[in-house]
């Protein structure tokens, strides 16, 4: 196979794993789950039981409590990446005498994206005390499916206001909660659900305007080699008209950081736009990921005393009120005294 051939299947692997993931992720118990199960079980047979508790306490330090591990993580990627592009694309597009607004528009969407993960991640998600409890129970009604009043969150002891959840990792129930995010160490909930959106919004559009101008950069040293107009010999001798697995073949011989860097920003800005549709939907369907996950699987949920038996639970979104006044909630989030106007 030649080089662009294995190149595809590994972007289609990953692309597929991914898809399979966020289609699997609603199923009340899924097939990835019980796969996964099934090989602990086996592999449990052959890890000495030292190993896995030290692997239990590892996972559960990453993924159950608050970290700031994926935060570090998070900024040595953005500092790889804008390294490789100041230092390699930035000085070659500045040669070849690129447009300077192109080549400092990722330096401005960085900036952007900076300040709305500072913003994101430590702003309070509309956390649920005791003094503001009676307050929060006012401002959405109970749709009697998911959400169920009189409800009391048995580690907090406050009563849970509809579409509020107790988050395990920050410890604390959470108005209007929608996930916890490792990336910015902190639950998206009421009052930073808008800045997590334009988060993933700038985050996207940078991946997307480095890939673009990288890829501008490759096309444009492709023109002047005038490599895409001659031949090539095989091994054999041969001699073949440039083919486009041979470019790309020559691309990441020349230039081999800059191609890896190509690739790994093209594909995270797949993945994450489409987060990004994923999660614009939710905000004009005024859902949130964790009302989105319940809706899926509602039929285990317990059924209401007033609800026949022989009629099954039927979830319906209550709480859409049209794509303008869903979308200016996710910016400016609904109070008490809002409520009682309407």
């Amino acid at each position: 196979m030649d080089f662009l051939t294995l190149f595809l299947i590994y972007l289609c692997s990953v692309l597929a794993v991914a898809a399979l993931l966020c289609l699997c992720s609603g199923s009340k118990e899924s097939f990835l789950t019980r796969s996964a199960n099934r090989a602990s079980q086996v592999l449990s047979l052959v890890i000495p039981s030292q190993l896995q508790r030290v692997t239990q306490r590892v996972l559960h330090r990453l993924f159950h409590t608050r970290s700031c591990l994926f935060v570090v993580l998070h900024v040595a990627l953005q500092a790889a990446v804008f390294g490789e592009y100041t230092w390699e694309v930035f000085v070659y597009c500045w040669e070849l005498q690129f447009h300077l607004l192109l080549l400092l528009l990722p330096y401005l969407l960085l900036a952007g994206n900076l300040g709305c993960f500072l913003l994101c991640s430590r702003a309070n998600p509309g956390t649920v005390t005791k003094s503001n409890a009676a307050s929060l129970v006012k401002v959405y009604a109970y749709d009697g499916v998911l959400f169920q009043r009189g409800l009391v969150c048995p580690t907090c002891t406050v009563e849970k206001p509809a579409r509020s959840k107790h988050c395990s990792v920050c410890r604390r129930c959470v108005h209007r909660f929608d996930h916890h995010c490792v990336w910015v160490n902190n639950c998206i909930g009421a009052a930073n659900a808008g800045l997590f959106l334009l988060y993933l919004l700038s985050l996207t559009a940078t991946a997307a305007a480095l890939a673009a101008v990288t890829a501008a950069f490759l096309i444009q040293v492709l023109l002047l080699s005038n490599v895409m107009h001659g031949t090539y010999l095989d091994a054999q001798g041969q001699e073949h008209p440039v083919e486009i697995a041979f470019l790309v073949q020559h691309l990441f011989l020349t230039f081999p950081r800059i191609v890896f860097m190509l690739g790994f920003v093209i594909l995270l800005t797949l993945v994450l736009g489409g987060y990004c549709s994923f999660s614009l939907y939710l905000a004009l369907t005024n859902q949130t990921t964790n009302e989105w996950c319940k809706s899926r699987r509602f039929g285990g949920s317990p059924r209401l005393p007033s609800q026949p038996r022989d009629r099954p639970l039927v979830y319906k979104n209550i709480y859409s009120k049209g794509i303008w006044r869903n979308l200016k909630e996710i910016f400016n989030p609904p109070t008490v005294l809002e409520r009682k106007k309407k």
